[in-house]
């Protein structure tokens, strides 16, 4: 991945340059000094692309797309515990990262935390941990509802039959790819209209293919957030830190739970 030096950093180049844009009041607070930078301020940044450059960017992003939804459907469809799940699953990853690298480039980005720009890691790290929480709490809710408990148990079964090393290898690289792909190529494909509110909705309904209603739920929260802090930081370490920060913790506590 290219990454420009600092101060400029791109907001996956949607053909515009994108300032840091005033508020009309900051709210303080420690939390809001965690807060502020990695999901609310944006970094400036000034990075473009050509007219031919974005439209082949959105080309490549649509076909990946389309390809990456079937095969998330197909890998849900296995038994838990299938063989078959495993390479459905890397297909799925390797698709995701090859489509968002022939996209165009990707940017790691930057936060300003403490008067200087830095490479956004712990605050996505807590991020990630917060909605783990948050999600824990939720599972002892479900696990009371039959019908949400079942729907939740579909989805874990396949950590719980699986080889539990595989699984964490295979969820800790797409959470790596789905960042690549989300909030790098097609993030930087929408431009600078929605950015957050589209790439959210097209990874939620992506979600629907895996025939899940709480993975449906959890994506558009995940999504938000993340979406959140990809348009603050201008880049995807910041996603990538805390998708598999919320996945990889996931992956161990809701067997717990359930």
């Amino acid at each position: 991945m290219s990454e420009p030096e600092p101060p400029f950093e791109d907001q996956a180049v949607e053909n515009e340059p994108v300032r840091e844009r005033p508020t009309r009041r900051r709210w303080g607070g420690r939390a809001a000094k965690v807060v502020r930078p990695i999901l609310v301020d944006r970094v400036t940044r000034d990075h473009q692309q050509s007219d031919a450059e974005f439209k082949r960017r959105r080309i490549v992003v649509a076909i990946t797309l389309v390809v990456g939804a079937t095969l998330l459907g197909l890998s849900f469809s296995t038994e838990q515990g299938e063989q078959a799940f495993y390479p459905l699953t890397i297909g799925l990853a390797a698709t995701w990262v090859i489509g968002s690298l022939v996209s165009g480039p990707l940017h790691l980005g930057h936060i300003k935390f403490g008067g200087a720009l830095r490479r956004p890691i712990i605050s996505p790290i807590l991020v990630g941990l917060l909605l783990a929480g948050i999600f824990a709490g939720g599972g002892l809710v479900f696990r009371m509802v039959p019908f949400l408990s079942r729907l939740a148990e579909d989805v874990i079964g396949y950590a719980r039959y699986g080889i539990l090393p595989v699984v964490l290898v295979i969820t800790i690289m797409n959470g790596i790819a789905e960042e690549l792909f989300f909030r790098g190529a097609l993030f930087a494909g929408i431009g600078v209209r929605h950015p957050v509110v589209i790439s959210t909705v097209l990874y939620t309904l992506v979600t629907v293919g895996s025939g899940n209603v709480v993975l449906v739920f959890a994506a558009a929260l995940l999504g938000t957030v993340v979406a959140l802090e990809r348009r603050a930081s201008g880049g995807v370490l910041g996603p990538i830190l805390t998708h598999i920060t919320w996945s990889t913790t996931m992956l161990f506590v809701l067997p717990i739970i359930f």
